[in-house]
């Protein structure tokens, strides 16, 4: 089976989508972003990553109904598909195989 690999903004993007469940959408994802981290990114930038993790089979999208606030425009909303979920299952142990190797020494240095 080969792994998934997903670079860290992805990871995020795919972990907020997830977070979010129903409400998933361009604007939601980039505001939940933000908030959780205190990074400020481009709504441009979680778009065309919502898109590359659509292609990549990690996510699905559907199309919201129209909402005056949005002058009648309508929502597309992300979901999370198995392959994704199986994506940050992958990404997520990684991770902890990576930290749990690392020497007990090596983290007093860093102060932990």
């Amino acid at each position: 089976m080969r792994r998934a690999f997903l670079g860290e903004f992805e990871e995020v993007v795919l972990l907020t989508v997830a977070i979010l469940s129903d409400a998933a959408y361009g604007v939601s994802v980039t505001q939940e972003i933000e908030q959780k981290t205190g990074r400020a990114v481009g709504f441009s930038t979680v778009h065309t990553t919502l898109q590359r993790l659509a292609e990549k089979g990690y996510l699905i999208s559907a199309m919201g109904g129209a909402t005056a606030e949005r002058g009648g425009r309508r929502k597309r909303f992300f979901t999370i598909t198995s392959a994704g979920r199986r994506a940050l299952q992958e990404v997520k142990q990684v991770r902890e195989e990576l930290w749990s190797a690392l020497p007990p020494q090596t983290l007093q240095l860093m102060g932990g």
